[in-house]
């Protein structure tokens, strides 16, 4: 055996359990047919644990997870915690701690799966979203002044650092050139009313795309970069945008290819270490039934396996996924897809067994 990686896994909130366990799955079987192996850590992290020690992450945990090769995550959300604690407490602080700089959200149509799109198939949809992922309205900075009275004021302020703008766009370049489609990558914004934060924005990746005279640099405003998503989205190949905005056109992309019940991402940090999760949360009224749809927690994993530099056995795991898309799966929504949650990530796992690498 050559190559070994160390897996932290959180399964979390919901759902988030039965959808890692298949991915778990896929990733031993995967590992079975090549030149690695991999071992898994579990971590409980989540609503549970809070509600039962008033604990989110302690600090000796986020050392931990510093330590491991990659982190594999299934949901954080847990309809008895008030909205914010976990996502700020888990979610965030991993993102920022470990410098988790780009969440990458592949946006792609497999065949067998219905866009909501008219007249719009598999080779329309394929793109890539660079969302910048430790700045911008998310930090947290802003306050309220005179809250509960008829003076109320609140500000949320968006931080946009020099040094974090250029390294989301030169990743999102580099990215764009290594996976050579139309070698087009466009900037999402909104320079004509954010003067300052989208002016840095815009400067630097004019600056940056003197570097990158092969892929051909292009910018649309956030909205237009909705309308086109649901008009034309063939014309994109790689998006790159701020944090908020990224939020908010990932989320429409995930309805573009099918759901979130397809949808994954990658929280990236390049040089350090990077997790990896599917995009649908934990939805708390199908836990323990059996009928959630793993596919994207399936395609996270399969995103972990290329960002540590397994291609050959990412391009199994895909494959393998088309397949149980294109003649399994009836419908991607949870509980409609003709067969349960195990099935499914057993289907995925055969598949990846019988093909020849």
């Amino acid at each position: 055996m050559g190559r070994s990686y160390r897996i932290a896994v959180i399964p979390g909130d919901g759902t988030g359990p039965e959808v890692v366990r298949e991915g778990l799955k896929v990733l031993e079987t995967v590992a079975s047919r090549s030149d690695f192996q991999m071992v898994f850590t579990p971590f409980d992290l989540g609503g549970e644990r809070y509600l039962q020690s008033g604990e989110i992450l302690p600090e000796t945990v986020l050392r931990d997870l510093a330590s491991f090769d990659a982190i594999y995550l299934g949901a954080i959300w847990h309809p008895g915690v008030q909205p914010g604690i976990l996502e700020k407490g888990i979610l965030l602080r991993i993102r920022f701690e470990l410098d988790q700089y780009v969440n990458l959200r592949p946006v792609r149509l497999y065949e067998g799966v219905s866009t909501p799109l008219r007249d719009k198939g598999p080779a329309d949809i394929d793109f890539v979203v660079v969302r910048e992922n430790t700045e911008g309205l998310y930090t947290g900075a802003g306050g309220v002044l005179k809250r509960g009275t008829a003076d109320e004021v609140a500000v949320q302020e968006s931080i946009n650092t020099r040094k974090g703008v250029e390294r989301c766009i030169r990743f999102a370049f580099e990215y764009c050139r290594r996976r050579n489609r139309a070698k087009k990558l466009t900037l999402c914004g909104k320079t004509n009313v954010l003067t300052f934060a989208f002016d840095l924005w815009q400067r630097v990746f004019d600056e940056v795309a003197g570097e990158y005279p092969d892929v051909r640099a292009d910018y649309a405003n956030v909205d237009a970069i909705c309308m086109w998503m649901v008009k034309n989205p063939e014309w994109f190949d790689v998006i790159v945008t701020d944090n908020m905005f990224g939020d908010i056109i990932t989320d429409l992309g995930a309805m573009i290819q099918g759901g979130m019940g397809v949808a994954a991402g990658g929280n990236i940090n390049p040089a350090g270490v990077s997790m990896f999760e599917p995009i649908g949360g934990s939805a708390p009224k199908y836990t323990g039934l059996n009928v959630i749809n793993p596919i994207a927690a399936i395609a996270a994993a399969q995103l972990m396996l290329e960002t540590l530099g397994e291609n050959t056995a990412a391009a199994l795991v895909e494959r393998a996924i088309m397949k149980v898309l294109r003649e399994d799966i009836h419908d991607v929504s949870a509980g409609r897809m003709g067969i349960s949650t195990a099935e499914a990530g057993d289907r995925v796992a055969a598949h990846i067994a019988t093909q020849q690498v």
